[in-house]
């Protein structure tokens, strides 16, 4: 039985679970966004002290890698970063999307989304454990049209939707997940700072 530290600051929440052995302590603030950097460290020791661990004493650190806030996302993975590095252990990635997946108990397809704003949505498509659909970016109307359930964290008003509670999933993804000696923030789309600096470019500002 693994003990481990795992961060979620990939969206307008945060999650800090801190597991050894039977005892796992999970600490989630509902909304604290653009609070990610001056909350996580103090969150981190207080789950740490509560499970009665230490950085030496985890097997493996893990972060989820995104979708999601960009600067949430490389605030959580680079923190994980500089945990498993000190201590020379491993890492898990575990995707926004797998996060959920693998607390949906179906072998029928289905879709996950999260909120991308203005009506789009990053989407990942799953049957039978596996990746269908791998990670997108689709419109309101697209993810309406495609007819599979859809599953989710927030609160959304697409038919056949199924909210999961975010801070209750992160267990049984990282616990699943892959172990490496990296990873690495998954962004299905580019900011909106490097688009708005590819429009600029074409207009030649």
């Amino acid at each position: 039985m693994a003990d481990f530290l795992a961060v979620d600051t990939s969206s307008r929440y945060l999650t800090v679970l801190a597991k050894k052995g039977d005892k796992t302590v999970i600490r989630h603030i509902g909304d604290c966004a653009m609070q990610h950097s001056v909350i996580l460290m103090g969150e981190i020791e207080s789950a740490l002290e509560e499970a009665g661990l230490t950085p030496d004493g985890c097997d493996y650190f893990a972060a989820v890698t995104g979708p999601g806030s960009f600067t949430g996302i490389r605030i959580g993975v680079a923190t994980i970063k500089g945990f498993a590095y000190a201590a020379g252990k491993d890492l898990k990635g575990v995707t926004a999307f797998d996060l959920i997946a693998y607390n949906v108990n179906s072998t029928s397809p289905f879709l996950v989304v999260i909120d991308a704003a203005h009506d789009h949505y990053y989407a990942c498509g799953y049957s039978a454990g596996e990746v269908v659909l791998p990670p997108c970016y689709l419109s309101a109307e697209k993810v309406a049209s495609l007819g599979t359930p859809v599953y989710g964290f927030e609160d959304l008003k697409f038919e056949n939707y199924t909210r999961l509670a975010v801070r209750d999933c992160i267990l049984k993804a990282v616990e699943n997940a892959p172990k490496s000696r990296d990873i690495h923030a998954l962004y299905v789309r580019r900011s909106q700072a490097e688009e708005t600096l590819d429009a600029d470019k074409k207009v030649g500002i």
